[in-house]
């Protein structure tokens, strides 16, 4: 699997950015290290007595949802771990992380699609008037057989992102209308032709740096003529999309402009997408409002504003609460706070993604 590294935004909207860089090699080695092997799979590898890590649902997961799912069953998982005589393991910020990262590999936050749907849109798009999928139809257009990128989602994007424009040209020249594409029709369309039994796909991979180049580039690229990086509506219309969304909106982006395109190397890509997209994504849109009744609700001061059993305070700081930090503080203290819970006769607190989200909202607002 090629490196991957993942922004983990670790502040709330409020603060300025704080990047953890995750690593989905270092996430696949802890899965199986760290024995969640022998209970999950990811994509069919590993064992089959809990849920596939790797195969998407009709919901649309988020990493809040992802956060609010583990925490909700973390009793159930510990007991099982018990009875089967296997480790609880112990994940601090970085490893939990890196564990977002492979699951991010695995594709488990994208929706899902439709493979005949997609089948149909490879027609009716008119991709198959120039794009064959063994053979070739166009000299200037690859078969699909050799679309390795569809493995790689930033790489995808670049593909998409600089083919546009020339694609545009050759579609005029045939009097065909520019397809527009919708984040769900290239989802479908990549289900299509990922299972098509021709292909011989690596497996799902791709790579993001700390994007500490990305604001250079974003402005030397001459993307600011135009959008505006930062806390402007380009960072805000990205909030919560994915790579896939993001790809087909610089496709329909890149089909309009009335200029060339401007070509991206796949490192310019990562870092700009680094810059203006990743930190959205894994930071929670919650409200701190809401979460403050959250808190309540669930009961969360009665140890923590109250220090009882060494519960800690749970004031912001740095680095900032976020589904990351939940996530390593469930796996570090969760087993003894849920002895601690069980012998006062408390419920386990769970939590839907929203509540989660507002959760941590909060949490970043207290002083």
């Amino acid at each position: 699997m090629i490196r991957f590294l993942l922004i983990a935004n670790l502040c709330a909207a409020t603060v300025p950015a704080q990047f953890l860089p995750a690593d989905s090699v270092r996430g696949e080695r802890l899965f199986e290290t760290e024995h969640c092997i022998e209970c999950h799979s990811v994509n069919g590898r590993g064992a089959t007595s809990a849920p596939d890590l790797g195969s998407r649902t009709a919901r649309e997961f988020t990493p809040a949802t992802l956060a609010s799912t583990m925490w909700n069953h973390a009793p159930t998982m510990w007991s099982a771990m018990r009875d089967s005589k296997i480790r609880a393991l112990t994940v601090n910020n970085q490893g939990a992380a890196d564990l977002f990262a492979y699951f991010y590999s695995a594709r488990f936050f994208e929706k899902p699609g439709d493979a005949g749907r997609g089948k149909r849109l490879f027609t009716e798009r008119t991709c198959d008037e120039c794009h064959g999928i063994t053979e070739v139809k166009n000299p200037a257009a690859h078969p699909v057989s050799q679309w390795q990128l569809m493995a790689e989602p930033v790489a995808l994007a670049t593909a998409m992102w600089n083919h546009s424009a020339s694609m545009g040209t050759e579609m005029n020249n045939k009097a065909l209308k520019r397809p527009e594409l919708t984040a769900q029709d290239l989802t479908d369309l990549l289900v299509y032709l990922r299972h098509l039994t021709a292909l011989k796909l690596p497996t799902s991979s791709f790579q993001i740096t700390t994007g500490v180049a990305g604001e250079e580039l974003f402005r030397n690229k001459g993307c600011t003529g135009c959008h505006q990086a930062g806390n402007s509506a380009i960072t805000w219309q990205l909030r919560g999309k994915t790579l896939t969304d993001l790809a087909a909106r610089m496709w329909d982006h890149g089909m309009r402009m009335p200029t060339a395109t401007v070509h991206l190397e796949p490192v310019e890509m990562k870092e700009i997408l680094s810059y203006v997209w990743a930190g959205q994504f894994f930071q929670s849109n919650g409200d701190s409002r809401h979460g403050k009744r959250v808190f309540i609700s669930k009961r969360c001061g009665t140890c923590h504003d109250q220090g009882a059993n060494g519960a800690p305070p749970l004031k912001s700081g740095s680095p900032q609460f976020s589904e990351i930090t939940m996530v390593s503080a469930l796996w570090r203290h969760g087993p003894t706070m849920l002895a601690l819970m069980t012998e006062r006769k408390m419920p386990w607190p769970r939590f839907d993604a929203k509540e989660m989200s507002d959760l941590i909202a909060y949490l970043n607002t207290r002083k």
